[in-house]
């Protein structure tokens, strides 16, 4: 068998890196250039190339510890690559690919193409490059890379004033958060005078100011906070998802969160875990309020909406907090790599869940459907392969055993249940039973409801069918799929 060298572990992340600057190229020599057959193609190849590559890696036991038992490590121990890296690479490459084969059909009109597909994948280079991140330092610079592209994507229909609007709350919360997130990176670099995850962990066996680290810490979780959408860091969320095109919206809800809570475990498992950092503040405890205060939030949000786009916007706050519990059900005995892999899992599935609801949504605005539940009745009688997957999707959201949602979610209630947070457990079950009747509404427009004499659909697009329909198909494959996920969650949780 061929020894690749060491960098090549990299590959995800670096093949998502190569075609971003190929794209710059294509829009550097033709900025105007609408060939969109090219650009959407370059960057397809690349997103799929990268997801392809990672579930080689992770299949053929890249990232599993040697026999000396070291992962893989990069650029004096800054870059590790493991299981859970190599599981992020994977799930926020799948994502990109359906928001760019969805995009084929959605930009085709639209002015700077070539700007919006090399800003899609650098941002999503940045997610790939957070989940292999083993410092402080290099996590910022992660994160900077993945969300300085995503505050010009919502933005980029820039004759939509609800696009700019929306771009510019973004950008002021998310640079406020930025600060406060590298405020708090620095407080813990004072407080233990290192920034490599190890480091910090072993420094704080020797003892540290705990008031400078406590602080220092509760800054980290407020930047956590935001990038997963989590309350009161959510208030960014409804409005970047409903004013920014539909695929961008998916990419954000999806990738994005999940780049937010890759940098979440790792920072506070990997280098944040010790009984000194408990001491100073007790961050499995604010995870718990957070995960608690963020379903109920962003569930009854949701129930009151009459835009469905703003729904899905604020249901995937409830869905941050479900995935929350990954951390706040941690106890440091021995169900915590089942605890952490269960919000591994649910991170998976609803990549593809979320991601195929809001292409769902592109395609309405893709025909000019309103965005309102009534503006869907009768949407069925157009278009029922579509409607067929968006029922599965919601219905998986929900936690019904018709996608993978239904074990995402019995995993988060096991770990509750292992870890003796019963009040999560009990938490994710109201919300769970909550967001059935809100996503219900959307089913009983599309196929109960009377539709409009207006309505009528004359165009078809092949790459928003394809994005909307795969992705419908991944999420029911996973319901008996999800042994594979869940074991390889759990390994991966358990290396950290």
């Amino acid at each position: 068998m061929v020894q690749l060298p060491t960098w090549t572990a990299l590959s995800p992340t670096l093949l998502l890196g190569l075609t971003a600057i190929v794209l710059l190229l294509v829009d550097s020599i033709d900025p105007d250039s609408s060939n969109n057959e090219l650009l959407a193609g370059v960057a397809g190849l690349g997103s799929l190339a990268a997801a392809a590559t990672s579930v080689w890696f992770i299949v053929g036991g890249t990232g599993l510890p040697a026999e000396n038992g070291e992962l893989i490590s990069l650029f004096d121990d800054q870059l590790v690559v493991d299981q859970m890296a190599l599981f992020f690479s994977f799930l926020v490459a799948s994502v990109l690919t359906l928001v760019v084969v969805a995009s084929y059909d959605y930009m085709a009109d639209k002015a700077r193409q070539a700007k919006y597909y090399s800003l899609t994948v650098m941002a999503a280079t940045g997610m790939s490059l957070l989940g292999s991140a083993n410092g402080l330092a290099v996590a910022f610079v992660a994160l900077e890379l993945a969300s300085l592209p995503s505050y010009a994507l919502v933005a980029i229909l820039k004759t939509n004033k609800g696009s700019v609007e929306a771009a510019l709350k973004y950008f002021l919360v998310g640079a406020l958060s930025s600060g406060v997130f590298l405020y708090g990176i620095s407080l813990v670099y004072g407080a233990t005078g290192s920034l490599q995850f190890d480091a910090v962990a072993a420094a704080l066996t020797d003892g540290v100011p705990a008031g400078i680290l406590g602080i220092g810490v509760l800054m980290i979780v407020g930047g956590v906070a935001f990038k997963t959408a989590s309350v009161p860091f959510h208030f960014w969320a409804p409005e970047a998802y409903e004013g920014a095109p539909a695929p961008i919206s998916a990419f954000l809800s999806s990738a994005s969160k999940a780049a937010g809570f890759v940098l979440a475990f790792r920072v506070f498992v990997t280098a944040l875990m010790g009984d000194a950092v408990l001491a100073a503040i007790d961050w499995v405890l604010v995870f718990q309020v957070l995960a608690v205060v963020t379903m109920f939030v962003g569930n009854f949000a949701a129930a009151t909406q009459e835009n469905v786009k703003r729904m899905l916007a604020y249901s995937s706050v409830g869905h941050a907090g479900y995935v929350l519990i990954g951390l706040a059900a941690l106890t440091g005995g021995s169900t915590d790599a089942y605890v952490l892999g269960s919000g591994m899992m649910h991170l998976l599935v609803y990549g593809f869940m979320n991601t195929g609801a809001f292409l769902f949504i592109a395609l309405a605005e893709y025909w000019d459907i309103g965005r309102t539940f009534e503006d869907y009745n009768g949407l069925a009688t157009q278009a029922p392969l579509a409607c067929a997957a968006m029922t599965v999707f919601l219905f998986s959201l929900a936690g019904l055993p018709i996608g993978g949602g239904f074990f995402s979610k019995f995993n988060l209630l096991m770990a509750t249940v292992r870890s003796g947070t019963w009040f999560l457990g009990a938490a994710l079950i109201i919300n769970s039973a909550l967001s059935l009747y809100y996503y219900t509404r959307v089913v009983k427009a599309m196929w109960i409801e009377e539709p409009a004499s207006s309505l009528e659909i004359e165009r078809y697009p092949i790459g928003l069918y394809t994005a909307v329909l795969v992705a419908a198909l991944v999420t029911v494959l996973l319901l008996p799929g999800f042994n594979a996920v869940s074991q390889t969650a759990e390994t991966a949780a358990s290396l950290l």
